[in-house]
């Protein structure tokens, strides 16, 4: 049972706004007053999950409140509802200690005793990781106890709870002074109208999970009072606020995840390169405006997103301590890839990268990724001005800016012969799931068909480009495409 589950709740006096659950549903409070014919007050929520709702905000041809989803909204009494706990209430019930006992000679953490002389504040520092994970924590409790509590917490995860603004969070973790990782997934926070005061109570974050939270942005032109012409940010009642980003925070951040939120690649642009795009609440209202303040962001998690443009993935090569990247499930962007093949393209355009989706990028699969792509991109760069002599390699600036690694590949490994370019077709699934296979799946087939152990085959391939020569697929583990393969080659299978 939860800390809201052992108390009864009233309704707060300033509901609308605020995050409630009732019967294991979160939702967000859109209206607060009288529904007729019935007597007494409801709340109209706007659910997390759309299948808990019956309409949009309508009853008997009313509007009273509006929903993303047609489906998402529903009426609820006052008592059915929970407004959940406080911060404190909701340490105190889980860790099972008694805040009274706070200047008595001992105090119970965690099932660890702390000693405390005379008067002196209690430390709880057996307490460097808390977690209140679904723990419906929907406002902070008293400032001074958490500092008292919390003095050496490192890391805070506060996923799935009742919170409904960053300046709730904020005022918990400003009195967490070593707070260095912060985990807020599956919450649903809005902005205030002057985030630059709540700056500093994320200054020392190194992590950051904000998977889940429903983070969107459009768009929109700069408001003249913001902050280095910061844009005016859409919050879900659709109204506007200007926002303001600091310069100074989140210096240090080394981690961030954005699962499963419906970004698009105007997300990604404004994440990378700041200056430019500075339409971005990606990390909401903490981040800079400079490039420059990511030097230490290492890893980016973008997981199930709606990244739809190979642009975005141009952009995070300006993030240069990025070394690890989680790109799964973007399909609107992989939708007609295999993973192999998107996975390519990620690790040619991004130098930097070291492990992508959880896999290491070994040398080879670098090596490989790089040729591919300036003979896949090859005849696109002739066509645009560029030329194997480096005197007369003028490619346009559209080309350069679609592919803005292409000129630092053919520096690195010089530039194709005409025979290796690949003319550019649409992608074709089944010809990419050939090229995708490995050589040792492309051998179980065979020793299937032909009856062999698959110890027994070796292959290797020529071409009509090849006068006669062939090249061994001598590495079981390399996919077909790693050999660049091309359309009217042969494979050569042998037994030894």
């Amino acid at each position: 049972m939860s800390a809201a589950d052992s108390r009864e709740v009233e309704m707060p006096a300033e509901a609308l706004g605020r995050r409630v659950s009732c019967e294991g549903e979160r939702g967000t409070v859109r209206y607060v007053g009288e529904v007729p014919p019935t007597a007494g007050p409801w709340l109209g929520v706007e659910w997390d999950n759309s299948e808990r709702g019956k309409h949009d905000g309508s009853h008997e041809g009313i509007k009273y409140f509006t929903c993303r989803h047609p489906t998402g909204g529903s009426f609820v009494r006052p008592k059915k509802a929970s407004f959940g706990v406080d911060f404190m209430s909701a340490v105190r019930d889980l860790y099972q200690f008694n805040l009274q006992e706070v200047f008595g000679p001992q105090t119970t953490i965690a099932s660890k005793t702390v000693e405390v002389s005379g008067f002196t504040k209690n430390r709880a520092d057996s307490l460097g990781v808390v977690s209140l994970r679904h723990r419906e924590v929907s406002s902070p409790g008293p400032g001074d106890q958490i500092r008292t509590f919390m003095p050496d917490v490192r890391s805070l995860d506060l996923c799935g709870n009742l919170l409904s603004s960053w300046e709730n969070v904020a005022e918990i973790t400003e009195n967490i002074e070593h707070l260095r990782e912060l985990l807020l997934s599956h919450n649903r926070l809005s902005l205030i109208s002057d985030p630059v005061s709540l700056s500093h109570a994320f200054s020392s974050l190194n992590v950051l999970s904000l998977a889940g939270c429903q983070l969107t942005w459009t768009q929109v032109r700069p408001g003249p009072h913001t902050m280095m012409s910061q844009p005016l940010l859409p919050l879900p009642n659709d109204s506007l606020i200007s926002v303001n980003v600091p310069l100074d925070v989140v210096q240090d951040l080394r981690v961030l995840d954005l699962s499963s939120n419906p970004l698009v690649q105007d997300s990604i642009l404004s994440l990378a390169y700041l200056p430019r795009y500075t339409y971005d609440p990606l990390l909401l209202f903490f981040i800079g405006g400079k490039t420059g303040m990511f030097t230490t962001l290492k890893v980016l998690i973008l997981n199930h997103n709606n990244i739809a443009q190979w642009s975005a993935v141009n952009e995070l090569a300006k993030l240069q301590s990025l070394v690890e990247l989680s790109f799964r499930h973007n399909k609107q962007l992989t939708n007609d890839l295999t993973p192999q093949t998107a996975n390519q393209l990620i690790i040619a355009k991004l130098p930097q990268l070291a492990v992508l989706n959880k896999s290491r990028v070994l040398p080879d699969d670098r090596r490989g990724a790089e040729l591919d792509y300036i003979k896949t991109f090859g005849l696109e760069w002739l066509a645009s001005g560029g030329n194997r002599d480096p005197a007369e390699n003028r490619p346009s600036a559209t080309f350069t800016c679609t592919h803005p690694r292409y000129l630092p590949l053919i520096q690195k490994y010089g530039a194709a012969e005409e025979g290796e370019l690949k003319k550019q077709t649409p992608f074709a699934l089944k010809n990419q799931l050939i090229n995708s296979m490995t050589v040792q799946k492309v051998k179980g087939l065979l020793s299937r068909m032909l009856k062999v152990p698959g110890a027994a085959i070796t292959l290797t391939y020529t071409g009509p480009k090849m006068n006669g020569s062939e090249v061994d697929l001598d590495n079981d583990l390399k996919p077909l495409q790693f050999y660049s393969i091309e359309n009217g080659d042969s494979l050569l299978v042998r037994r030894t």
